[in-house]
C-alpha cells in the first residue's frame, strides 16, 4: 500500500486546507516530519487514520472532537487521502459530525458525518461508495487490514511502539487476538466446555430418569410382578416388569368383551327413547303453530293502516329537498338584510354624510382612499425606523470609544506576557513528569479491583455453598419420605382391592376377574381402603420432591464452582490487604490523571500566550482601521437621520403619526366597501327566496298532493319510514312462515293426546349405568396394560442409550479439558493461546533478523511458553537472550535505548507477519512517531541505518521527530509550523545536510 497525497482542512490544529504530496519523497525514500512540540506533527497521522477508518489513534478512548478549534462556524472540516494498493488507486474523503450555522434563520445545527470513496479509472475519479457504512465495507475489502492492524504495521503512532514488547501475557494475547482474529478459538473452547457439561448432565439425568421410570412402572404393576426374596439387579427388574405387562394385557382383554355387551344394550334403549321423544316434539310444534296463525289474522286491519302511512311517506319524500331549500333561502334573506342595515349605520356613524350611499359612489370613495394610503406608506415605514436609526448612531459612537479603550488595554497586556510564559512552562514540565505514570497505574488499579471483588465475594460464596448443602439434605429427606408414603399407599391399595371388587359383585352376574356367576365367599372391604385419587396425589408429591432434589443437587454444584472461582480470582490474598493496596494505587492514579488534565490545559495556555504575542501588532492595526471606519459611518448616519425626520413631519400632518393617519383612512375605506357589498348581497338573497318558493309548489304538485301542506304532513324521517316498512314486512313474513309450518305438521299422523316418554327414559338410564360400570372396569385394566407396555419399551431404550452417552461424555470431557488448559494439558495452554504462540514465534523470527544487526548480535528475542506463576495462563511470554551473559532476561530489564531498538525490531517483524496473513500486502509507505529523542548518538545511528534499509524496494518512510541530529541526517523534510494566529500550516522542503 502506497499513500500518495493527504489533504487536511478544519482538522486538529489545521484551519486552512493543507496538501501533502508524499510522492515528492519517493526518490529519497525517507523523510522527516518536523516542527515544534504541539504544532501538529502527530495530527497528520491522525488525519490519515481518520480518513481510512473514521477515528484517529489518539481519539480512541478519550475526546473524539476532531474538528479544529480554530475553524470558524462556516469553515468546513474534511480529510482526504489518495493511495494505491493491489494495482488500483483510490481516494477517500471524510468529514466528522460538527455544529454549523443554520442555512435559514439563526442558531446552529449538527452537520452529520460524511464519507465518500472514489477509484481512479482512465484518469478520472469514479465514485464507488457515498456513505460511511459503505466506505467502511469497501476499505475492508480493498486494504484488507483492520484499524488495529493498520496502526501496528503502517502507522506506528505514539504510545503503541513498545506496548507489544513490554506487555503481560494477557495484554499481549488481547493485541494478537485483534491482529490475527483468533477469538473464534476461544469460542471453540467455550463451546467444548458447554458440550462437556451437557454430556455429563445428560448421563446423570438419564440414569436418574431410568431409575424413576422403573420404580414408577413397578408401582403401577403392583401384584402382577413376581415376588423376590432380595433386591433384584437392574436387568432382572426389567424382565419381571415385562412378565407383569403380559398379565395386565390378558386382564384388559377379558373386561373388553363385557363392555361391548353393555354398550349394545344401551344403543337399543336410546334408539327407542329417541323415536318417542321426536313424536312428542312434533305434537307440541303443531299446537303452537295453530295458536300463532289465529293471533296473526286478528292483526290484519292494524297492519293495513301502517302500510298506507308508509306509502304516503314514500311519495312525499321528493318534496323534502324543496322545503329545506326554501327555509335556507329565507334565512339567508334575513341575514343579508340585517348585514346591509348594520353596514349602512356604520358608514353614517363615520361622519361621511356628504358622500352618497349608493354602491357605485362608495366604490369610487374606496379607490381614492387607497391612492392616498399608497403615497403615505413609505413615509410610515421611515417613521418606524427613526428610533432604531438613533439607537444605531449611539451604538456606533459607543463602539468608537470601546475601540480606543481596547487599544490601551492591548498595550498593557503585551508588557505582562513574558512573565506569564515563564510561569506556564515551569508548571507544564512538572505536570508532564507526573502524567507519564498514568497508564501503568491505571492497569495496576484494574487488576487490584478485580482481585478485591473476588476476595469480597468469598464469604458470600461460602455461605451460599453451606446453604446449598443444607437445601440438598432437606430435599433428600423429602424425596425419601414421599417415596415411602407412595409405596405404603400402593401396598394398602392392592391389599384392599379384593374387597373393593367384591363389593360390586351381583349374584347371578359374571365376576369381572374370573367370570364365575357364583360368589360363595366374597372378600371383606377394610376400614383403611386407599382410592386411586390417593395414589395419584401421592405420586404427584413424589415427582415434585424428586424435581426439588435434582434442583438442589445442581445448585450445590454451582455453589461449589463459584466458591472455587472466587478463591482463584482473589490470588490467595485477603480483602483487607487488597483494599489497602487499591486505595493507595487509586490515590496515585488520581494524582497522575489530574496532572494529565493540568498538562493539557497548560499546553493550550502556552500556545494561547505565544499566539497572543504574535498577533499584537496585527490587532493594533486592526483597531486603528476599525476606529477610522466607525468615524465615517457616524457622520453618514447622522445626516440620514435628520433627512428622514423632516420628511416624516410633513407626511404626519395633524395626526399623531403617519401610521395613525394611514389607519384612519383604511378604516373609512373598509366601511365604504363593506356597505356597498352588503347592499348587493341583500338584493341577491331576495331574488333567491322567491325562486325557492316556486320550486316547493312545483314539487308538491308533481308528488300528487292537493296542497303543499298535505305533502309536508305526509313527510316522515328515514328512521320512521324504515320502521313502518319493517313492521309491514315482518307481519307478511310471519304470516307466510306460520302457514307453511302448520301445513307440514298437519300432514303427519299425530294423536291429540300428549305422548309420554318417562318409561323409555328410565330404560336408557338403567342401560347407561350398566355400561358405565363395565367401561370403568375395562378402562382401568386397559390403561394399566398400556402404561406397563409403554414403560417396558421406554425403559429398555433408555437403558441401551445410557451406555452410549457415558462413552461419548468421557471423550468430550478429555477433549474439553485439553483445549481449556486443564489436565491432562501439562502446559495449561488454551487452544487460542497455542495458535497465537505459533504466530508469535514467526513474529520473533522476523524481528531477530533486524535486532541482531541493530544490537551487534548481542540480543535476540525468544518466545517462552514457560508456566506462569500462581496458575496464570502461559504460552505468550517474551524474553531477551543476552549473548554476553548467555542467559535470558525479561524485556523490562533493557535500557531506554535498548528497549527502543528491540521495540522497533519487534514492530517491523509484527508488520511483516500481519501483512502476510492479510494476503501479502506490500508496505510501500510507513510512518513512525515514537521515542527518537531518548536515544544517544550511537543508538540513533543504528536506528537510522535500520530505517534506511526499509526504503529499499521503493518504500517511503516518514519519521516524526524534533531531534536536531535527525534533521541533519534526513534532507527531505516536511515542516509543521504555527502561524501568528495560532493554527498550523504544512511546508514541504528538501534541505541539504549541514
Amino acid at each position: 500500500m502506497r499513500i500518495h497525497r493527504i489533504e487536511i482542512e478544519g482538522f486538529g490544529p489545521f484551519r486552512t486546507r493543507q496538501t501533502i504530496d508524499l510522492d515528492a519523497y519517493a526518490a529519497d525514500g525517507i523523510f522527516l516530519i518536523g516542527g515544534r512540540t504541539g504544532a501538529g506533527k502527530s495530527s497528520i497521522l491522525d488525519a490519515i487514520c481518520f480518513a481510512l477508518y473514521g477515528s484517529g489513534p489518539r481519539y480512541e478512548d478519550g475526546d473524539k472532537r476532531l474538528r479544529s478549534d480554530h475553524a470558524q462556524p462556516e469553515d468546513p472540516t474534511e480529510v482526504a487521502v489518495e493511495f494505491t494498493t493491489g494495482g488500483r488507486t483510490w481516494r477517500i474523503e471524510r468529514s466528522p459530525d460538527y455544529l454549523r450555522p443554520k442555512k435559514r434563520g439563526g442558531g446552529s445545527t449538527k452537520q452529520p458525518a460524511e464519507a465518500r470513496m472514489f477509484e481512479r479509472v482512465g484518469g478520472q475519479w469514479i465514485g464507488r461508495a457515498a456513505r460511511p457504512v459503505d466506505v467502511a465495507q469497501l476499505v475492508d475489502e480493498v486494504i484488507g487490514l483492520s484499524q488495529q492492524q493498520f496502526l501496528q504495521v503502517i502507522l506506528l503512532a505514539q504510545g503503541r511502539f513498545a506496548r507489544f514488547l513490554l506487555a503481560k501475557n494477557d495484554e499481549r494475547q488481547a493485541l494478537l487476538r485483534t491482529l490475527f482474529g483468533t477469538k473464534r478459538f476461544e469460542d471453540y473452547t467455550q463451546e467444548l466446555e458447554e458440550r462437556r457439561k451437557d454430556a455429563m448432565a445428560r448421563v446423570e439425568a438419564r440414569s436418574q430418569t431410568l431409575d424413576a421410570q422403573l420404580a414408577e412402572a413397578e408401582r403401577t404393576a403392583g401384584e402382577l410382578i413376581d415376588p423376590a426374596d432380595a433386591e433384584p439387579a437392574l436387568e432382572e427388574r426389567i424382565e419381571r416388569l415385562g412378565r407383569a405387562a403380559l398379565r395386565a394385557r390378558h386382564l384388559a382383554e377379558s373386561t373388553d368383551a363385557a363392555e361391548r355387551t353393555a354398550a349394545a344394550a344401551l344403543t337399543a334403549a336410546e334408539a327407542t327413547h329417541a323415536e318417542r321423544t321426536a313424536q312428542r316434539d312434533a305434537q307440541q310444534r303443531r299446537d303452537a303453530a295453530r295458536l300463532a296463525l289465529a293471533q296473526l289474522e286478528a292483526r290484519a286491519d292494524e297492519v293495513d293502516a301502517v302500510r298506507a302511512e308508509r306509502d304516503a311517506a314514500v311519495r312525499a319524500e321528493p318534496v323534502r329537498g324543496a322545503k329545506e331549500a326554501g327555509e335556507r333561502a329565507l334565512a339567508a334573506l334575513a341575514a343579508a338584510t340585517a348585514r346591509r342595515d348594520e353596514a349602512r349605520e356604520a358608514w353614517r356613524a363615520a361622519g361621511e354624510a356628504d358622500i352618497a350611499e349608493g354602491p357605485e359612489e362608495l366604490d369610487a370613495f374606496v379607490a381614492e382612499a387607497q391612492q392616498r394610503i399608497g403615497a403615505w406608506r413609505p413615509l410610515g415605514e421611515a417613521e418606524a425606523r427613526l428610533d432604531a436609526a438613533a439607537a444605531a448612531l449611539a451604538e456606533l459612537r459607543s463602539a468608537a470609544e470601546a475601540a480606543a479603550a481596547r487599544a490601551a488595554e492591548l498595550d498593557e497586556r503585551v508588557g505582562a506576557l513574558p512573565a506569564e510564559r515563564a510561569r506556564v512552562q515551569d508548571a507544564l514540565d512538572a505536570a508532564t513528569a507526573l502524567a507519564a505514570r498514568a497508564e501503568a497505574l491505571r492497569a495496576s488499579v484494574g487488576v487490584l479491583e478485580t482481585q478485591l471483588a473476588a476476595a469480597r465475594s468469598i464469604p458470600e460464596r461460602a455461605e451460599a455453598q453451606r446453604q446449598a448443602y443444607a437445601d440438598l439434605q432437606q430435599a433428600t429427606r423429602r424425596k425419601d419420605e414421599a417415596e415411602a408414603h407412595l409405596a405404603d399407599l400402593q401396598r394398602r391399595r392392592f391389599a384392599g382391592m379384593a374387597g373393593e371388587l367384591a363389593a360390586e359383585l351381583v349374584e347371578g352376574e359374571a365376576c369381572a376377574v374370573c367370570g364365575s356367576t357364583s360368589h360363595p365367599a366374597p372378600a371383606e372391604r377394610g376400614d383403611d381402603a386407599v382410592s386411586a385419587d390417593d395414589i395419584a396425589a401421592a405420586d404427584a408429591a413424589r415427582r415434585d420432591a424428586a424435581a426439588a432434589y435434582e434442583a438442589a443437587n445442581a445448585a450445590l454444584a454451582a455453589a461449589d464452582r463459584a466458591h472455587a472461582d472466587a478463591q482463584k480470582d482473589a490470588g490467595g490474598r485477603t480483602a483487607d490487604d487488597l483494599e489497602a493496596e487499591l486505595t493507595a494505587a487509586r490515590a496515585e492514579l488520581r494524582t497522575a490523571d489530574d496532572a494529565r488534565a493540568t498538562r493539557e490545559a497548560l499546553v493550550q495556555e502556552r500556545a494561547a500566550l505565544e499566539a497572543e504575542a504574535a498577533e499584537h501588532g496585527a490587532r493594533r492595526d486592526a483597531l486603528i482601521a476599525e476606529r477610522t471606519q466607525l468615524d465615517a459611518r457616524i457622520a453618514a448616519a447622522a445626516e440620514a437621520l435628520e433627512r428622514d425626520r423632516a420628511a416624516v413631519a410633513e407626511a404626519r400632518g395633524a395626526a399623531e403619526s403617519v401610521a395613525a393617519r394611514i389607519r384612519a383612512e383604511e378604516r373609512h375605506a373598509a366601511l365604504a366597501a363593506a356597505s356597498a357589498e352588503a347592499q348587493r348581497e341583500a338584493a341577491r338573497a331576495e331574488a333567491a327566496a322567491a325562486e325557492a318558493a316556486e320550486r316547493l309548489q312545483a314539487a308538491a304538485d308533481e308528488a300528487g298532493f292537493a296542497a303543499v301542506a298535505d305533502a309536508l304532513a305526509a313527510l316522515r324521517g328515514a328512521g320512521e319510514r324504515d320502521e313502518l316498512d319493517a313492521r309491514v314486512r315482518a307481519y307478511d313474513a310471519d304470516l307466510a312462515a306460520t302457514k307453511a309450518t302448520l301445513m307440514d305438521l298437519e300432514l303427519e299422523v299425530l294423536p291429540d293426546e300428549p305422548i309420554d316418554t318417562a318409561e323409555s327414559a328410565a330404560a336408557v338410564a338403567a342401560a347407561k349405568a350398566a355400561w358405565s360400570v363395565a367401561l370403568a372396569a375395562h378402562t382401568e385394566a386397559a390403561q394399566r396394560a398400556r402404561s406397563l407396555e409403554d414403560a417396558v419399551e421406554r425403559i429398555a431404550a433408555a437403558h441401551a442409550q445410557i451406555a452410549g452417552l457415558a462413552a461419548e461424555a468421557a471423550a468430550i470431557r478429555r477433549l474439553a479439558d485439553t483445549v481449556a488448559g486443564r489436565a491432562p494439558n501439562a502446559r495449561r495452554m488454551k487452544l487460542e493461546t497455542f495458535v497465537l504462540a505459533a504466530e508469535l514465534e514467526e513474529i520473533v523470527a522476523a524481528a531477530n533478523v533486524r535486532l541482531a544487526e541493530m544490537s551487534g548480535d548481542r540480543y535476540r528475542l525468544q518466545h517462552s511458553d514457560a508456566l506462569a506463576a500462581r496458575g496464570a495462563a502461559s504460552g505468550l511470554g517474551l524474553e531477551i537472550m543476552d549473548r554476553f551473559t548467555g542467559r535470558a532476561r525479561p524485556p523490562h530489564s533493557l535500557s531506554g535505548g535498548e528497549t527502543f531498538l528491540a521495540s522497533l525490531a519487534l514492530a517491523l517483524g509484527l508488520a511483516e507477519v500481519v501483512t502476510s496473513r492479510a494476503g501479502g500486502i506490500r508496505l510501500d509507505t510507513l510512518f513512525i512517531d515514537e521515542g527518537f529523542g531518548s536515544l544517544d548518538a550511537e543508538t540513533l545511528d543504528v536506528a537510522m541505518r535500520t530505517l534506511d534499509e526499509l526504503r529499499q524496494g521503493g518504500r517511503t518512510v516518514g519519521i516524526i521527530s524534533h531531534v536536531e541530529a535527525m534533521k541533519e541526517q534526513i534532507p527531505a523534510q516536511l515542516r509543521v509550523e504555527q502561524t501568528p494566529q495560532g493554527w498550523s500550516v504544512v511546508r514541504q522542503e528538501a534541505l541539504a545536510p549541514l
